[in-house]
């Protein structure tokens, strides 16, 4: 039995990713009652591996260069930090990089969903 998957255009996935990411953040953030999510366990156990598997539907969605849509994702959250902490912006640059390393393993997972994609596809 084959499943039909539809596929949603460039613009749809890039506006998804970005809503994703910043959802995620901003709702770990107020119901853990922290300034930053990433200072939640919630983030870590919940918020994070949810967006894993946003990446993955995503990329599965939408299987052209699929590490696109977790990057969005990831580089969201740090825009959300920015305009709802009111902290200075003295560790943003180390914020940036640390969100740069934490956008690897989504991208590894839209990888994997994208590539299993377009060997659907073009069976």
């Amino acid at each position: 039995m084959r499943v039909s998957m539809q596929s949603i255009s460039n613009g749809t996935a890039f506006g998804a990713a970005a809503i994703a990411g910043a959802v995620l953040w901003q709702v770990t953030a107020m119901i853990s009652g922290r300034n930053e999510a990433w200072d939640s366990s919630l983030y870590w156990t919940v918020a994070y591996p949810l967006g894993l598997l946003v990446a993955g539907v995503l990329a599965r969605l939408n299987p052209d260069r699929p590490w696109r849509w977790a990057l969005v994702m990831m580089w969201a959250q740090p825009v959300m930090m920015a305009l709802t902490s009111g902290s200075d912006f003295g560790l943003l640059p180390l914020g940036l990089i640390l969100f740069g390393f934490l956008a690897i393993p989504p991208m590894g997972v839209a990888h994997v969903a994208g590539t299993l994609r377009r060997k659907q596809l073009l069976q």
